[in-house]
């Protein structure tokens, strides 16, 4: 979608909100969590070169087929690489050969309503839900990396699956705090604090769990694995001041890298902290 594209897109459902929001409030969340939860870009082009040399692997989940890629089968560790939102594992193609030089098998996925795979909307459960799912059918999988949003995912299903100490995960700029990125989405729909309770409420009957249990910084305090931490200080996405209250607790398990001038998505492709993870994995 073209930038200018965009621009009617939110025009009409700001519009869009304020009309049901003087009828209904509860339509108006009904139509914000809809929202939320679809991406507003897919990656479908030619996927890279390395892609073409994976093994094919699909999977059902939530009524949607998971698309996946495999290579090196049978290496001597498992590591599975996480997209975030409105992203691709296909933009991950970097780490793919450095890994297999590692000698561990490596897996990607697209997530629902992402690249390859089916679907038109992805939650926090259902992408944690995803990672338990792979684990159980192509794991055990014991090094995790995921960016943003997918950074989030793989820490809510950590507090699910068994692991200890020699688990690894690296964090590349996680969407920290659902709550805000709740705030920023209702902030930009300039959406009213009448609609963010039934918003709220939606979300509750997800899990029986608030907005604030989705959150990277909550979720740490139960994981036993080595944790890799890479954060921005520029990162406008998920911002540097949720991820310095987890790193002013001092957890004995969590190494900190702090870049500046990258932003949320350049980091993963700077050559000095791809080098990081692929050796800290």
């Amino acid at each position: 979608m073209t930038k200018l594209g965009q621009q009617i897109a939110f025009g009409y459902f700001r519009t869009k909100f304020k009309v049901l929001s003087a009828v209904s409030k509860k339509k108006a969340a009904e139509l914000a969590i809809e929202l939320f939860s679809t991406p507003q870009f897919r990656y479908k082009k030619l996927l890279p070169e390395i892609f073409i040399e994976s093994e094919k692997l699909e999977f059902r989940h939530y009524g949607e087929t998971v698309t996946g890629y495999r290579w090196n089968r049978g290496g001597h560790r498992r590591v599975l690489i996480v997209h975030g939102f409105n992203s691709s594992v296909a933009k991950f193609d970097r780490y793919i050969k450095p890994l297999m030089k590692k000698g561990y098998e490596v897996l990607a996925f697209d997530a629902p309503a992402h690249g390859y795979s089916t679907g038109k909307r992805l939650n926090a459960v259902v992408f944690k839900d995803m990672i338990i799912a792979i684990h159980e059918l192509y794991g055990p999988v014991k090094s995790f990396m995921g960016h943003s949003f997918g950074g989030l995912a793989i820490s809510l299903a950590l507090e699910e699956i068994s692991h200890d100490e020699d688990y690894r995960v690296a964090l590349i700029a996680p969407a920290t705090e659902s709550k805000t990125a709740i705030d920023f989405f209702f902030s930009f729909m300039k959406l009213n604090e009448t609609v963010r309770k039934e918003f709220d409420n939606y979300i509750y009957r997800l899990r029986n769990k608030p907005p604030e249990w989705y959150s990277v910084s909550r979720a740490v305090q139960n994981i036993k694995a080595s944790i890799l931490w890479c954060h921005d200080e520029d990162d406008a996405m998920t911002p540097w001041k949720d991820a310095k209250k987890v790193m002013d607790q001092k957890h004995s398990n969590i190494e900190f890298i702090i870049t500046k001038g990258f932003g949320h998505r350049r980091i993963y492709r700077e050559s000095k902290v791809a080098e990081a993870i692929v050796e800290f994995l």
